[in-house]
């Protein structure tokens, strides 16, 4: 996994990217109530606004970590949006994006990185 500096993982699934938030950036919302999703084939250039976590205490922006096209969404999250708390690193994700170069999750920290970011 990867990990960037706005608490988002990225998983490499085949040739697809899963993004998600990390459970630190899940502990520091709270209680998640709403997620809004990106639509699917939606071309996305790094940085941009893709989806909308609320929760309890903050609304926050997922931006895209990457360019890409979304391929996939998790639609569990409109039903049940606890499962960013319950399941962040896994049945929390949000979006599947397919990358034309996988190489340019280089740039990202890996676990260790992600933890000293965080200490």
């Amino acid at each position: 996994m990867k990990y960037t500096k706005e608490h988002e993982w990225l998983r490499v699934e085949g040739n697809l990217v899963v993004v998600g938030i990390t459970e630190h950036a899940a502990t520091a919302l709270g209680d998640v109530v709403f997620v809004e999703l990106p639509e699917v084939e939606t071309q996305v250039a790094e940085g941009d606004d893709v989806s909308v976590i609320e929760s309890v205490k903050a609304a926050s922006d997922i931006l895209a970590p990457v360019d890409g096209e979304i391929v996939a969404v998790n639609e569990k999250l409109s039903d049940n949006p606890s499962l960013v708390n319950e399941d962040p690193l896994g049945a929390g994700w949000f979006f599947k994006m397919k990358l034309d170069d996988l190489s340019v999750l280089d740039q990202f920290m890996d676990e260790d990185e992600y933890n000293d970011l965080i200490a």
